[in-house]
């Protein structure tokens, strides 16, 4: 039997777990969150400091980086990890198919990115609506650049269940679940704290070494720091984004590792998974 592949398989895929994605009562309830906390967000600092009305978009951007830290990767990887483990008879209708697996797993990749980050678009837009309507346009710039990051990271976590998924495709969606939430535990919380700790016990070059790989190995670190540097500049930088700063000779070397490291993080995990599956046995 001939294998289809092409842009029209990975099209059809993609659309399809589009619509899928864009029904799912999890992706809406995401949607509505995000949308809410990224208003309160908009709306705390000077709810907080006793006034009232909207931070400024330069205030808001600062504060949504950590919001999107945690809660993007999250949702990515557990929604990537959902749609990545159908059910036995699910996953053998839809592998014996006559087309390339590759094609299948990036179109359905692509479909729930576009839902994610659809979701994602709607509190961004909403929080920058009322926000210019209350504050004006000042720090806009920021507030785009954490929108991307946001992206980016939906890309990253996507990558990383699609590597976490494959292998149990049709079998223990449970254990894939644990898998992702140990992974997502790791990367956005245990290494940072890790590395400062272990810095705090080196020596200067070699502590600097160290938070200086914490930021490129870890996306969540590099979002962060690429974030925050488009936003403040290095005035909010902690020890690891500056340690990069000086091995880098400034924020433009850094942008380019940075960069770098996110591309491998997308690319590297489903290159893996697009390789593992192509030699799965759902049958």
């Amino acid at each position: 039997m001939r294998t289809e592949h092409g842009p029209s398989t990975l099209r059809l895929c993609a659309n399809q777990e589009l619509l899928l994605a864009v029904r799912s009562r999890w992706t809406q309830i995401f949607a509505l969150v995000f949308a809410g906390l990224a208003l309160s967000v908009a709306a705390s600092g000077y709810i907080l400091s006793g006034g009232s009305g909207m931070q400024d978009f330069a205030r808001t951007s600062a504060s949504l980086v950590q919001l999107v830290l945690l809660l993007v990767p999250l949702a990515s990887i557990v929604m990537g990890v959902l749609a990545l483990t159908p059910d036995r008879g699910g996953a053998e209708i839809l592998y014996a198919q006559p087309v390339r697996r590759g094609s299948v797993l990036v179109g359905t990749l692509a479909g729930l990115f576009g839902a994610l980050v659809g979701a994602q678009a709607i509190g961004f837009g909403a929080a920058g609506l009322v926000i210019f309507a209350r504050a004006g346009s000042g720090g806009l710039g920021g507030f785009v650049v954490v929108a991307l990051g946001s992206a980016v990271l939906t890309a990253v976590f996507l990558s990383l269940a699609a590597l976490v998924s494959v292998g149990q495709i049709g079998r223990r969606r449970v254990r894939a679940l644990a898998v992702a939430l140990v992974a997502w535990f790791v990367l956005a919380l245990l290494v940072d704290v890790a590395a400062l700790a272990l810095a705090s016990l080196l020596r200067s070059g070699d502590a600097s070494r160290l938070l200086i790989t914490s930021v490129l190995v870890n996306p969540i670190g590099a979002v962060r720091t690429g974030a925050l540097l488009s936003i403040e500049g290095t005035g909010a930088f902690g020890a690891a984004s500056l340690a990069l700063l000086r091995f880098t000779h400034g924020p433009t070397g850094a942008a380019f590792l940075i960069a770098a490291s996110l591309v491998l993080w997308i690319s590297i995990p489903l290159a893996f998974a697009a390789r593992r599956l192509s030699r799965a046995d759902i049958a």
